[in-house]
């Protein structure tokens, strides 16, 4: 089941932690756990880590309080293997119309879970080795200089931003990638000693809210100062470091409504 070298697999993405169930709990216990979470709309169901089958909360609806889970619950159940591609693993989920699909060992004990959360947010932000090494012949071919590359952590309060905002629900999705140890690397330019910040403005924000103070990068190193277009629009904007990238919230934008705005403007009128 092993992808190749080049391609992410799912146990890259997968959350390793995952909540279970037994097939002895009831349905009531089972029930109330998923009414009181806020990530889970179905469990795996588990004896001694062997993956048995999946409960979701419509098996819960019709079935009486007392029922064990074993009775309701889908033994017929797709699982992935930490091995595999993590694009067949989304061909899985999306063809099989599934959110989340359990990821068991060559012993059939669950190691993980993929969802189709996880796998939408694996193509976002990605920051491949091809996208550094083509910006890296930009930089050589029109500045005429010589670069070299490494990736390695890099403290945020050396970095400079070259993006004036981000925006308030991506910043939602990298602070999840953060959490679970998910997050790409950043692309950095090292402009003798100034270190620009190309990709990542909106990890590096999540990353200072959460207090890391560190993170990968993949590091473009300039053998001379040259005259970059990004470090223009930094200086242009006065942006000196990640603090000072501005956090745009669209659900307070002027023409974006919420039901309780609209009702106090009803009570005006």
């Amino acid at each position: 089941m092993a992808s190749s070298d080049e391609s992410l697999t799912v146990e890259e993405y997968m959350t390793h932690e995952v909540s279970t169930v037994t097939p002895t709990a009831t349905v009531g216990d089972v029930a109330r756990r998923i009414a009181d979470s806020d990530d889970h709309s179905g469990l795996p169901v588990t004896n001694d880590s062997h993956v048995k089958g999946f409960v979701s909360a419509s098996d819960l609806l019709l079935a009486d309080d007392e029922t064990p889970i074993r009775d309701v619950m889908s033994s017929d159940l797709l699982v992935a293997h930490p091995d595999m591609d993590l694009d067949d693993a989304a061909r899985v989920i999306l063809r099989s119309g599934i959110q989340r699909l359990p990821v068991v060992d060559d012993g059939g004990d669950l190691v993980g879970i993929i969802s189709n959360t996880d796998v939408i947010r694996s193509q976002i932000e990605r920051a491949t080795p091809d996208k550094v090494e083509e910006l890296q012949e930009t930089i050589e071919e029109v500045h005429s200089a010589e670069t070299e590359r490494d990736r390695r952590q890099i403290p945020l309060s050396e970095l400079r931003p070259t993006q004036t905002r981000v925006y308030a629900d991506e910043l939602e999705g990298r602070s999840y990638e953060l959490e679970r140890g998910l997050a790409e690397p950043l692309v950095v330019v090292d402009n003798d000693g100034e270190l620009l910040l190309v990709d990542g403005h909106h990890r590096t924000t999540a990353a200072n809210e959460l207090g890391i103070e560190e993170m990968e990068a993949y590091v473009i190193s300039v053998d001379k100062r040259v005259d970059l277009e990004m470090a223009k629009t930094a200086e242009s904007e006065s942006l000196q470091s990640i603090g000072d990238i501005t956090i745009v919230d669209y659900a307070r934008h002027p023409l974006v409504e919420t039901t309780e705005r609209m009702d106090e403007s009803d009570e005006d009128v």
